[in-house]
């Protein structure tokens, strides 16, 4: 039996956030010689959590890979970049910044090199027809470069992160390693529900509902959205959102500072008075983070960036998938 443990690979990560896809290219090998991220309550999070992780605030546009000889030649490029909008072209005005973002990820290619790339963002960017543009702008920058690429979308859902949460997937390697990518398949036969995630966390502090909440809470969550950093408070998502929460008993439309106690009356019939709501711990849950995963900041901060990760158990997956073809 070989019991040799694989070398351990280098990794560069961009627009980080809350660190979801750090963490779970952690958790298939990879190391991040560096994270960026423009937001200082991000860039504490990482720190918090890994403090011998090497974290710069900086905007992405702003980076120069040539300071940071480090970057050079890493094994993967990793960017969990803001959502490009889904609903509307490409060229959307309130959608220039992210499309910068997308592309400044690809500039980024010139300087490090790295063997693989892996972008993560909304489904509709991989498939959808309004962003063919752009997609041909990406094959056209990879191509040059020598790199061939594929795009898909996976499912949390199928990673066992309690949550139906579509992501648009590109994968690159330099070379051609590709032939020996497979796109990772599904680690769970059944998705797994809100109940089963949170009813022991619902129950922490006597509630005597809880279980019967977490029979009701029978289905995987749907989208968690992070919103706007700019305007609001931390609610669960849009109209259709709130309301599939409130057919499992929840107020989508805050986010709670404890789980109830004992004198909690769980009533759906009163409205939201007699909902409960969610605490970002619990939200954090349904993106797949683990409990010893921490975030900084006020609740609203907190939400924010568990709302715009990506669910670490798909990183993972993903993360495997990249090193087992780099390794081949």
């Amino acid at each position: 039996m070989n019991t040799t443990v694989p070398e351990r690979l280098r990794s560069l990560d961009v627009c980080s956030g809350a660190g979801g896809l750090a963490l779970g290219l952690e958790q298939s090998g990879f190391d991040p010689v560096m994270l960026l991220d423009n937001r200082d309550v991000a860039c504490e999070t990482l720190r918090l959590n890994r403090p011998q992780w090497h974290v710069l605030q900086t905007d992405l546009m702003a980076f120069d890979p040539s300071e940071h000889p480090r970057t050079y030649d890493v094994d993967l490029l990793s960017a969990g970049l803001p959502r490009v909008k889904a609903t509307a072209s490409v060229q959307r005005k309130d959608n220039e910044n992210e499309v910068r973002l997308l592309q400044a990820t690809m500039w980024l290619l010139h300087g490090v090199r790295p063997r693989a790339v892996l972008i993560e963002n909304v489904p509709h960017l991989a498939k959808r027809p309004d962003y063919q543009p752009l997609r041909d702008h990406i094959a056209e920058e990879l191509d040059h470069l020598e790199y061939s690429h594929r795009w898909f979308v996976l499912d949390a859902a199928d990673f066992g992160v309690p949550q139906v949460r579509l992501q648009g997937i590109m994968v690159a390697f330099r070379g051609d390693v590709m032939d020996a990518f497979t796109v990772p398949g599904p680690t769970v036969t059944e998705p797994r529900t809100v109940g089963e995630a949170l009813g022991v966390s619902m129950a922490a502090r006597g509630w005597p509902d809880a279980e019967r909440w977490a029979r009701q809470a029978n289905e995987p969550a749907r989208t968690l959205v992070g919103g706007s950093w700019t305007r609001g408070g931390a609610d669960l998502g849009p109209r259709g959102t709130k309301q599939a929460w409130a057919r499992m008993g929840v107020d989508g439309g805050t986010v709670a500072d404890q789980v109830p106690d004992a004198s909690f009356l769980w009533d759906p019939d009163r409205g939201r008075k007699g909902m409960v709501a969610l605490t970002t711990d619990q939200a954090a849950a349904l993106q797949g983070f683990p409990e010893s995963w921490s975030f900084a900041g006020r609740k609203t901060a907190r939400y924010r960036q568990i709302g715009h990760a990506s669910p670490p158990p798909v990183a993972r997956a993903l993360g495997l998938a990249i090193a087992a073809a780099l390794r081949a």
